[in-house]
């Protein structure tokens, strides 16, 4: 009597499929890949908030023009203000002055300017400017006598000045190189501190040359 396979046998295969488990699909990794790129995230999430950006600009804008501003300050131009009588009639005490330094770092000093030198009676710490105009640069003889400028032997005409000198006669001395002798405008006696009392100054101690006067607007003048 035949009889069939029974519910408790099994045949091979189905002994194989049992033991490996069923198989899975070999696409599957790639649509994970596909789901995690980084060119799926919206655009809009990178982008900054409007007030946010605007932020941004002005901070850069401000700090392009400190740079900017710092630069000139150091290398082409500073403010300065004028303590005491000793430059006039030219300058007035609390005057602002417009100090051009770019110009003494393409030329030379010239008699007749009005400059910014260093206090040469000042330590190297303190920082006191006086404002002064060169009357003698480098090898120049200089003198006064009877109450007048001699610069190498001749007369030297001050229409900046109001009176004689008042202070007693001085000189002659030459100037060393690389050195300028400056005296202030006001020539009442004891009315200024300048290259009588300290020496000529070397180069190195001048800022730079006041060309303009700012303030107060009812005295604006080029120097």
């Amino acid at each position: 009597m035949n009889t069939g396979p029974g519910r408790g046998s099994e045949t091979p295969q189905e002994i194989e499929q049992a033991a490996l488990g069923p198989r899975r699909s070999r696409t599957a990794p790639v649509r994970a890949k596909q789901e995690r790129s980084p060119s799926s995230k919206p655009a809009e999430g990178r982008r900054l908030p409007p007030w946010l950006a605007e932020v941004r600009d002005w901070v850069r804008t401000l700090i392009v023009a400190v740079v900017v501003v710092l630069c000139m300050h150091y290398f082409v131009f500073s403010l300065s203000t004028v303590k005491g009588q000793s430059m006039q009639p030219t300058l007035d005490d609390k005057e602002w002055l417009m100090v051009n330094k770019i110009s003494y770092r393409l030329g030379s000093p010239r008699t007749g300017d009005v400059v910014i030198v260093k206090d040469p009676d000042e330590g190297a710490v303190r920082k006191e400017y006086l404002v002064k105009r060169i009357v003698g640069g480098p090898g120049d003889r200089i003198e006064i006598r009877q109450g007048e400028l001699y610069r190498n032997g001749e007369l030297v005409v001050e229409p900046y000045t109001d009176v004689l000198v008042e202070d007693p006669d001085f000189g002659p001395v030459t100037v060393a190189a690389e050195h300028y002798f400056i005296m202030g405008d006001n020539r009442h006696a004891r009315a200024s501190r300048d290259s009588r009392a300290f020496q000529a100054v070397p180069r190195s101690a001048i800022l730079g040359r006041a060309d303009l006067i700012l303030w107060p607007i009812t005295r604006w003048a080029h120097l």
